[in-house]
């Protein structure tokens, strides 16, 4: 079904969708639901070691990353959010990270539940419903479906350990934030004992499937000081004089799209991160394929959205055109 005017929380409108019919799975059951058309999607390209990029068209697009899951078509930080981006052959997925009262490692954006559950109606004497005083017991049995659409009534709030084992077996990659770290001491510890837990700390994973990154420059550099070699990333838009500082521990730059310019994203790409390799910038959120073309344009490394599909079918019809502008060999040529 497509999906009404209300729950198209976008910040730009995106263009016309292609309806197609396909099913995702979910923790409730199987939900129907009406997609764009999905087409391969690039993989991650390899940065080069030793020459820092400027901004310029790219050999491959940028990657297309699925904000809190495809949450323009399903209910943000679910399994059903995840399982629509695989459905639209998007492999990475952006989730949120909190902690319960009792230690839990939860999937949810805000501090508080009440905008994304029915904690209200459930528990309806503990306002003002913050995640951290609620245990993980008490909020599995909240329905974090039907605010979005009655189609995902049922759906849950899943937790880090069976966000990470779902996104095993759909294959997909994870860019994952670490929410409000100043409320949670030693959340970094936490989380990576429990990538750790779920083998996502092997070669495979730090290499090519896992990002960590959050707002809090002090929780970034922890989480590099305690794993060095996870990819993490900072939230924001430094300084270019501060760069150097966030590139001693952090691998990429992850400004918001109004704040970006092509010189800044060049200032970015010309230092080396602590694996060595240039800076990446991933700047969201994205929602329209007019704007994804305007930061493609200047060189950016991937782009966040609620609808990954149409910031990369926007970005992939200009694609052939300015790599042929740029000497580049295109496979549309």
């Amino acid at each position: 079904m497509l999906l009404g005017p209300a729950h198209r929380r976008r910040e730009e409108s995106p263009v016309s969708l292609r309806p197609a019919a396909i099913v995702t799975g979910s923790l409730a059951g199987l939900c129907a639901l009406v997609l764009s058309a999905a087409s391969a999607q690039s993989a991650p390209r390899a940065e080069p070691e030793d020459t820092p990029r400027a901004a310029a068209p790219a050999a491959q697009p940028p990657v297309p990353v699925a904000h809190r899951g495809a949450s323009g078509y399903a209910p943000e930080n679910t399994l059903a959010a995840v399982d629509a981006a695989r459905a639209l052959g998007v492999t990475w997925v952006e989730n949120d990270v909190q902690r319960t009262r009792d230690g839990e490692l939860v999937v949810m954006h805000d501090a508080t539940l009440s905008r994304t559950t029915d904690v209200e109606e459930v528990f309806p004497g503990r306002a003002p419903w913050r995640v951290a005083d609620f245990t993980a017991a008490e909020i599995a049995r909240l329905d974090a479906g039907s605010w979005f659409d009655p189609l995902y009534a049922g759906e849950r709030v899943p937790t880090l350990e069976q966000y990470l084992r779902h996104l095993d077996r759909t294959g997909q990659n994870l860019l994952l934030e670490i929410k409000r770290p100043e409320l949670y001491p030693g959340i970094e510890a936490d989380i990576l004992g429990e990538l750790r837990g779920e083998g996502w700390l092997d070669q495979r994973h730090v290499r090519s499937r896992l990002v960590i990154q959050s707002f809090g420059a002090d929780s970034v550099r922890a989480v590099h000081d305690q794993a060095p070699a996870v990819r993490t990333g900072f939230l924001g838009t430094p300084a270019v004089g501060e760069l150097p500082r966030y590139a001693r521990f952090s691998d990429q730059i992850n400004p918001p799209h109004t704040t970006l310019t092509e010189e800044y994203v060049r200032q970015v790409h010309a230092l080396k991160g602590p694996h060595g390799k240039p800076l990446e910038v991933f700047t969201w959120t994205v929602n329209s394929a007019e704007a994804a073309r305007r930061v493609a344009a200047m060189g950016v490394d991937g782009i966040i959205s609620n609808y990954p599909d149409v910031v990369r079918d926007g970005v992939e019809e200009t694609a052939p055109e300015e790599a042929r502008e740029a000497g580049l060999p295109s496979s549309a040529s």
